[in-house]
């Protein structure tokens, strides 16, 4: 088989003059200037700005960075299967099962005893987006938690825009612990650092960004003056998660802190709300408010069994998460991992981004009953029985309506991996890396943005980690800093970075029917992206150096 080796500085001998790495980053960065110019200038449908971004960085990887015609074509296709399962296979299970509690009616015995609880749009955001969501985000990862939550506040009669955008912002904060830990875990696997050590680290970076998430929903929603009419809720929910997470990810490990913060959070706000509510309840300007009177008009039974798919949903991805579960031979049984075509080993990536000349590993797996939205896709099932006058054969008929509601988005998410892919293998993604590890000093300070470039172009804080987190180690080791800071402040920079992603920004148009509307997406979401990494950047710069104390 004939192979490739990467290159990470096509362009030096053009501009010998110019610094190491530097030219060659900058044209290595067009498809991520292409993107953002389609989505935030021009406000190009996620689907349109895709297609372009991912042509362009083709045509980069062949005639720059020379890689071989079949490898680029081939290495795009794998991102692209990899975007349809599992990613898309979370996306459109997840919508389908909020279509059908929309269609049954069981959607508005939902809507109707959360405002019971609150009727107050800055809470049900705490409650729905935050908290469930880290719930979720916990227990799945990829792109499920804002698909449910979207789709849900949305239900609820927010602002699509809001609902899609809030979704993402409170999407930050448990990103890092995300699917029972897996970036973490993958971290760990690359580097060969001890992911207890790097989940301590972590631990000691995103509760400073956590404990504030509540207040920025609520800002971002209301403005600051409305905000501090909810501050004891926002107070109980920023500590309750801060705290929780703190102490599970530094005295447990990286595998329950976003779990165990949700379920503490979600009890801490309702435990508030039995003793306070807010003197004014919100709602959006151009909503039309019904007043209510008294309780909720539901019967506890209809409202347990309204909720139902979402408590089956909870139920069924923390099993899916198990290793015991994971570990069964019958489950085990319908993985199947294959190397892909034309591409596995044909590659191989060199120093300094490996000690060693290494082959590129590219196996495709398709694990059908494992897979987060096959544990969403037999929620739906066993809802589709729950649902009074629904049943088996209206379930089917709305997965075939949310397939076709959801075509744009599945080429979107698709052509994205396949860009994230091309760029991996083509080596563009190390270029920009280690055009980073060349500001010495100030590395720290640029750790984070390295891992937020990593989840803007995969979607995934565990993608960035196992593409960045090797080279974050190296370059500390190097400059003489804590490596675990450095890979820790990959998978915290990443957080932030999962909102402007046109992966997840495809999912929450999809579950709000913004379709279309992803560049206004993209620049509601973009500059709250810019000030939680630079905040991020600032703790990781000053444990490097002056705070060190504060690591383990």
């Amino acid at each position: 088989m004939t192979t490739w080796t990467q290159v990470y500085d096509p362009l030096r001998a053009l501009v010998s003059a110019a610094p190491e790495y530097l030219i060659s980053a900058l044209v290595a960065g067009i498809p991520l200037y292409v993107l953002f110019y389609m989505l935030a200038v021009r406000r190009t449908p996620g689907h349109k700005a895709a297609l372009l971004g991912t042509s362009t960085a083709m045509l980069l990887a062949i005639f720059v960075w020379g890689m071989p015609a079949n490898l680029a074509v081939s290495s795009t296709l794998m991102g692209a299967a990899f975007g349809i399962f599992p990613i898309v296979w979370i996306v459109i299970t997840a919508v389908w099962v909020y279509n059908m509690t929309v269609e049954s009616g069981e959607f508005e015995i939902i809507k109707e005893s959360l405002a019971s609880l609150t009727d107050d749009r800055r809470l049900q955001a705490i409650f729905i987006a935050f908290a469930f969501g880290s719930f979720i985000e916990g227990t799945a990862g990829f792109g499920t938690p804002v698909a449910i939550t979207a789709a849900m506040l949305a239900g609820l009669g927010f602002n699509p825009m809001y609902a899609a955008g809030i979704c993402l912002i409170a999407n930050t904060a448990p990103v890092a612990f995300g699917a029972i830990g897996i970036p973490i875990v993958v971290a760990g696997q690359v580097t060969g650092l001890d992911i207890n050590h790097i989940s301590a680290v972590v631990g000691r970076q995103l509760p400073f960004l956590s404990v504030i998430v509540p207040l920025w929903l609520c800002v971002t929603m209301c403005g600051f003056k409305r905000s501090m009419e909810v501050l004891p809720a926002i107070i109980v929910a920023g500590v309750c998660f801060a705290g929780s997470q703190f102490v599970f990810s530094n005295f447990h490990g990286p595998y329950l802190p976003d779990i165990m913060s949700a379920i503490i959070t979600i009890l801490g706000m309702v435990l508030l709300l039995r003793v306070w509510k807010p003197k004014n309840v919100w709602h959006f300007p151009d909503e039309k408010v019904v007043p209510r009177t008294g309780g909720c008009k539901y019967s506890g039974k209809e409202v347990l069994r309204a909720w139902a798919p979402y408590l089956i949903l909870a139920v069924m991805v923390f099993i899916w998460g198990l290793d015991a579960f994971k570990s069964i031979p019958a489950i085990k049984g319908t993985t199947f991992m294959f190397e892909w075509p034309g591409l596995h080993n044909a590659v191989i990536k060199t120093a300094p981004i490996v000690a060693k000349d290494a082959p590129l590993a590219a196996k495709y797996t398709v694990n059908l009953l494992l897979a987060a939205g096959t544990a969403i896709l037999i929620t739906g099932l066993i809802s589709s029985f729950v649902m009074p006058r629904y049943g088996l054969g209206k379930a089917i008929a709305c997965l075939l309506r949310t397939c076709h509601q959801l075509r744009y988005p599945v080429l979107t998410i698709a052509t994205i991996l396949g860009l994230a892919y091309i760029m991996n293998f083509s080596g563009m993604s190390s270029t920009l890396g280690l055009a980073f590890t060349r500001t010495g000093f100030l590395f720290p300070f640029f750790a984070p943005i390295i891992g937020w470039i990593g989840v803007f172009l995969t979607g995934s804080d565990t993608s960035s980690n196992a593409l960045f987190a090797g080279l974050q180690r190296t370059t500390a080791e190097a400059l003489g800093i804590d490596p675990h800071l450095t890979v820790a402040a990959n998978s915290s920079g990443g957080v932030t970075g999962k909102m402007i992603s046109p992966q997840s920004i495809s999912v929450a148009t999809a579950a709000t029917n913004l379709i279309g509307q992803e560049g206004n997406l993209f620049r509601f979401t973009l500059w709250h992206s810019v000030a939680m990494t630079l905040v991020v950047c600032v703790i990781t710069f000053l444990q490097a150096y002056w705070f060190s104390w504060m690591l383990p």
